[in-house]
């Protein structure tokens, strides 16, 4: 995990444009770098690092002997680098794992660099033999990226809006500021004058189809056919894959526990792995809650069961409040969900950066969208309308579940690693027919539940343990950190303000008092960009006019039983 920055064709001095370079340094706490382009004196690379493989060549832009012509900057891993290295007989020059996007584009261009890789990613790729830069996404945007383009070609990148949004240029940068679509790469022409030209947008992955780098991953084909125990045997294999090629580390490994489903298979499939390959320190499993709330006694189980160094943060209230504005900050979205369940995530991982040596940082991100994870799935009109609506929101991710999980983990220096977005487990399980995948006897994630049932990694009532979001299980049962927010945002919003919210922000207006003083904060520093979030995150299929679990009659009816 790290910031990378980049201008092309910069009017202004560099000196100055790069003080916004450093609004990203939480990301790469470790070191930073600023280097000009040689030939090009108005272009230039800034980068800061969090070293986590590759202690002394680790520092970009990455450039070898091999390809002086070429420049890299990226922040992410690839998993499969080693793999790829012994397919194609690549000399690398350093240990860091996105040296092999070099290598890859010399070989083959940058259409096969981008399939073929396996892992997370953002790049920005210069090659000055060719006057070409080149941007790059994974398939889910786990890595951030956006970008800036004006008419007259100048060129702005950085994993974090806030790195854009303040660079100075001749003309009026406006909205122009943008997220870089994940599953894209884009070839710009660069021109003698260092300004570039779009030249074309390309898709090189769907989340539905079978990456083309499978044909090089270390789990051989699988066996064919729907029968379940077929199924159940090959999600099982995947998911363990998915979690083993993510152990790739030079720093400590730790993990996220909310004692739900998700991180609970994840911290258990990550130890029993950790142990499998002699990695000799114990796993720090982290949880965030207020006493005794459903997610601190659940993950105090799954701890006690998986046998790992367990951390508990309790959640104050006052601290939870006073966190806000700072999260809204880190996060660039006035989205109403994305808020309330980000600002236990930023204060966990808060204390992890303060309390712990634990850097990379495993998490259960992308389930719920994958496996059908929302209480509203029970009220899906269809199988087929459940898959089509899984697939929208793994699309979506990058504007809500994927951006919370970088971007408070990242405020913090701290590297996130999510195994359920892993690019073949996820095509195999959107492979399976829509019957297959959607609740039954009343339980979302039924199939997922049921591959892990003999496995013994997760005690039974854990393994059956219904959905709760992360902004509700942290709460106690009595009352929700969504009510005790609004209770308090109740006194700081006049309702004659709530009254007047479509006039002043006439762009997904407030309908709440809620979500009117997250849209405060959010002009506050972001003015004008309402563009970045399209619509808020809500459930489908039920008339829900707030996006928590805790107000769906699903929910509600479990409770009482």
């Amino acid at each position: 995990m790290c910031g990378i920055w980049a201008l092309f064709g910069s009017d202004e001095c560099l000196s100055v444009q790069c003080l916004s370079a450093m609004k990203i340094a939480h990301r790469g706490p470790d070191a930073f770098r600023f280097e000009n382009v040689n030939g090009f004196t108005n272009c230039c690379f800034g980068f800061h690092r969090l070293a986590v493989v590759d202690q002394l060549y680790g520092m970009q832009p990455i450039r070898v002997k091999e390809f002086p012509y070429l420049w890299l900057c990226y922040n992410g891993e690839i998993y499969n680098f080693k793999q790829l290295q012994k397919q194609f007989g690549f000399d690398y020059q350093t240990l860091v794992d996105g040296e092999v996007i070099l290598h890859l584009y010399n070989r083959g261009g940058i259409e096969q660099t981008a399939s073929m890789l396996d892992g997370v990613f953002a790049f920005i790729l210069l090659d000055t033999a060719n006057r070409k830069v080149f941007l790059g996404r994974d398939t889910y945007g786990v890595r951030p990226l956006f970008k800036v383009l004006t008419d007259d070609g100048f060129l702005g990148v950085c994993s974090e809006a806030k790195g854009l949004i303040n660079l100075k240029h001749s003309t009026s940068l406006g909205s122009k500021v943008e997220p870089f679509l994940p599953g894209h790469y884009e070839v710009l022409d660069l021109k003698p004058s260092g300004k570039v030209a779009s030249v074309e947008l390309v898709k090189f992955h769907s989340c539905k189809d079978e990456p083309l780098h499978v044909a090089f991953d270390t789990v051989e084909a699988l066996p064919s056919g729907f029968d379940l125990e077929t199924v159940k045997s090959n999600i099982r294999i995947l998911f363990e894959n998915a979690v083993r090629k993510r152990l790739m580390a030079h720093r400590r490994i730790g993990c996220l526990l909310s004692g739900g489903l998700d991180s609970s298979l994840v911290a258990a499939v990550l130890l029993k792995l950790m142990k499998e390959t002699n990695i000799n320190y114990p796993l720090q499993t982290f949880a965030i809650g207020m006493e005794n709330s459903p997610d601190l006694l659940a993950a105090r189980k799954v701890a006690a069961h998986i046998g790992s160094e367990h951390h508990e943060v309790m959640l104050n209230t006052e601290e939870g409040i006073q966190a806000i504005e700072e999260v809204i900050f880190s996060l660039e979205t006035y989205d109403i969900t994305t808020i309330r369940a980000s600002v236990g995530m930023y204060l966990v991982s808060k204390y992890i950066r303060k309390k712990t040596d634990s850097v990379v940082i495993f998490s259960g991100e992308g389930s719920d969208e994958l496996t059908q994870g929302y209480i509203y799935f029970h009220k899906a009109p269809s199988p087929e309308e459940a898959a089509e609506e899984s697939e929208r929101l793994l699309k979506e991710l990058y504007m809500f579940d994927v951006l919370r999980a970088d971007r408070t983990t990242a405020a913090h220096g701290l590297e996130l690693r999510v195994p359920f977005l892993d690019h073949r487990f996820t095509s195999y399980y959107l492979s399976l027919p829509a019957e297959l995948r959607i609740p039954k006897n009343g339980i979302e994630k039924y199939l997922l539940r049921l591959s892990f049932e003999d496995s013994n990694l997760l005690p039974k009532e854990i393994l059956w343990r219904p959905k709760e979001a992360f902004s509700d299980g942290i709460a106690s049962v009595k009352k929700s950190w969504f009510s005790i927010l609004q209770d308090y945002i109740d006194q700081q919003v006049d309702d004659l303000l709530l009254e007047k919210a479509a006039e002043k922000y006439p762009f997904n207006p407030p309908k709440t008092k809620e979500s009117y003083y997250y849209r405060q904060i959010f002009e506050k520093h972001y003015s004008g960009r309402s563009s970045w979030l399209p619509h808020y995150w809500m459930p489908r299929w039920v008339k829900a006019t707030d996006p928590s679990a805790r107000t769906l009659k699903h929910y509600k009816s479990a409770a009482q039983e």
